[in-house]
């Protein structure tokens, strides 16, 4: 007896601990530990296939957040995707260089590109993959801990008052399941859209000027307080506005651009795939973007119709990319508008005088069907001026 005690002794000290989830992992070890086990797997789940994928896609979002934190850009950049996202200070910023840029566009590209090679090893595969939204965290500052300010609730701006979009929830739990590996392949292709198109028009050299430029301003202050607050008020902003003008005045890539144009009609495509397979479901389970039946794990709950709406939305897009509808212009009447396809086919350099004056945009203008604001208004009726939340959530 006194054997068998001490073997069942030994047996359970050695027994392991309630398994860990994936979830758990994350929140312990971090997006890059949980990535890096899983990309060794020799022959990885559906789920684990789905959440690797995941995580390369949080990892390219990660390496843009860590790369501001380390030259002190800060969330003003609200027309960019990432570059609006608020992360904490970093007190010992080193100076932003013009090729920060061009590596955090880069990396964005090619992280987006391995989560679309990953869901593609996927394909549809079911799984479901259960994620709390608190171990979700960015290592912003890199120093491999879960600080405060860097939870995927307050980057993304979830969270607001203790509130998520309006509904109080404690602790909130998201079952991805089959149709969410289309919305993600959706998001990929929005991304790297972004990325080419900025790339496309080589901005390290309109960063660099302006840099040296405002180097320059500054130097001529001397020790006397300037005389207002004007450059502290807009500053900044003039600056960041100057990087894009000088940068979109240059002649694009036209491999670029075209590359660009193909993701969007990518994400356009795998949207529509999303909505096919989510409007398919029928339970009620902690849902991402949920159905008309369904509620969301964040608490959101969808007007209905909002798959329908939003299909009308894409659809607009859809054939402003493929040139079937036009864009109107101030200057070209009623029978005629702006070629979206040529503009992406052979793209200008931007000229503000003659867009607005018309004649820069002449080689792209023609007779036909121009878009209508139908759809978007319906849309932005239906979700109650919430439209561009909206929009970024439903992607």
């Amino acid at each position: 007896m006194r054997s068998l005690a001490i073997s069942l002794c030994l047996a359970l000290a050695a027994a392991p601990a309630t398994a860990e989830t994936l979830s758990q992992e994350i929140g312990r070890t971090g997006l890059a530990a949980t990535e890096a086990r899983l990309a060794t797997l020799p022959a990885p789940g559906s789920d684990e296939l789905f959440a690797l994928a995941g995580l390369r896609f949080l990892r390219g979002v990660e390496a843009a957040l860590q790369l501001r934190w380390q030259t002190g850009v800060r969330a003003d950049w609200s027309e960019l995707p990432i570059l609006r996202l608020p992360i904490p200070e970093n007190p010992e910023a080193r100076a932003f260089a013009a090729a920060d840029f061009t590596t955090l566009l880069t990396r964005l590209d090619a992280d987006m590109e391995a989560a679309r090679a990953t869901l593609g090893q996927l394909g549809d595969q079911p799984f479901a993959l259960e994620i709390a939204l608190r171990d979700l965290w960015f290592d912003i500052n890199m120093n491999g801990a879960y600080d405060p300010g860097e939870d995927m609730a307050s980057v993304a701006g979830l969270m607001g008052g203790g509130r998520i979009i309006g509904m109080r929830l404690e602790d909130p739990v998201i079952r991805f399941d089959t149709a969410d590996a289309a919305w993600l392949t959706a998001y990929t292709h929005f991304l790297s859209g972004f990325a080419n198109i900025a790339l496309a028009y080589d901005p390290e050299p309109a960063i660099q000027r302006v840099l040296d430029s405002s180097a320059a301003i500054y130097a001529l202050w001397g020790d006397t307080p300037p005389p207002n607050a004007l450059d502290m008020m807009f500053g900044r902003q003039v600056d960041r506005i100057a990087m894009v003008l000088f940068a979109l005045s240059n002649t694009p890539d036209k491999a670029m651009a075209q590359n660009a144009h193909a993701h969007l009609l990518a994400m356009i495509r795998e949207n529509r795939r999303f909505w096919s397979l989510v409007a398919q479901e029928t339970d009620n389970d902690r849902e991402w973007v949920p159905n008309d039946n369904q509620v969301s794990g964040l608490g959101i709950r969808m007007p209905p119709g909002t798959g329908q709406r939003w299909q009308a939305v894409l659809a607009d897009a859809e054939m402003l990319l493929t040139g079937e509808l036009l864009i109107p212009h101030w200057r070209f009447g009623a029978e005629a508008g702006i070629n979206l396809k040529k503009m992406f086919e052979t793209p200008p350099p931007v000229d503000l005088i003659t867009w607005v004056q018309g004649e820069g945009l002449l080689p792209y203008a023609e007779k036909g069907n121009r878009v209508s604001t139908t759809a978007w208004n319906d849309f932005e009726r239906m979700v109650s001026g919430d439209a561009i939340l909206f929009a970024v959530f439903l992607n």
